[in-house]
């Protein structure tokens, strides 16, 4: 049986660009594009009625731009992936994308096969970089000091909730940390949920700066 294709919503307020994306992503097998958007009011519609698994996200926009409009989708879809695609790849809106809960990050001009292997990687759970984006990131979390344990940094979590935060921050997804544990995948959910709420923070994203930044995951 063959697997149910990617449903994925394409925004970005380039009519021409965004026609061009959406005709080369529905020539791709196993991706559906269900609909497009010119910016993120329309995206944060088209996400609510067309159900995709994937938003495709343009970040320079009119009305909501696409970190805002990330941010929100997130917030309303817990489960849905962002990939943000777009021209600027300075390290604020890198980490603004980040931070938003965006799960991938391509410059424009990114191949065919990069784009589908993102669309394909985000929707299995996976974050997601360009070559050049993953350089950056990697310097970035390298270059903060080791510190003090989990047990210590994070006195608020349980012992699970800590080792929860370690895999989280090691780039495994759900399904990845709920085989490592040895947990149910909603038990594994729960701990994250309770994680975000713990560390205040308002997405997988952020929680996994914060744990890099105290020396998690560097293993």
């Amino acid at each position: 049986m063959s697997e149910e294709p990617v449903r994925v919503v394409l925004v970005d307020d380039h009519p021409v660009y965004r026609e061009g994306l959406s005709m080369l992503l529905e020539s791709m097998h196993g991706v559906e594009v269900v609909a497009t958007a010119a910016d993120g009011v329309e995206a944060k519609a088209a996400v609510d009625d067309g159900e995709p698994d994937v938003v495709v996200m343009d970040v320079q926009m009119p009305r909501l731009d696409g970190i805002a409009a990330t941010r929100d989708i997130v917030a309303r879809h817990p489960h849905l992936a962002v990939v943000v695609l777009t021209m600027s790849e300075d390290d604020e809106t890198v980490f603004a994308a980040m931070r938003a809960g965006a799960r991938g990050y391509l410059v424009k001009g990114a191949s065919q096969h990069e784009i589908l292997h993102a669309i394909r990687a985000v929707a299995r759970g996976e974050l997601v970089f360009g070559a050049a984006i993953a350089r950056r990131v990697a310097e970035f979390f390298a270059a903060g000091p080791a510190t003090a344990p989990a047990a210590e940094v994070f006195p608020q979590l349980t012992a699970r909730e800590r080792e929860v935060l370690e895999l989280l921050a090691a780039g495994r997804s759900n399904p990845q940390i709920a085989q490592a544990l040895f947990l149910s995948p909603k038990t594994v959910r729960n701990n994250v949920s309770n994680i975000f709420a713990k560390l205040q923070v308002a997405d997988r994203a952020e929680a996994i700066v914060r744990a890099r930044d105290a020396g998690l995951g560097r293993a």
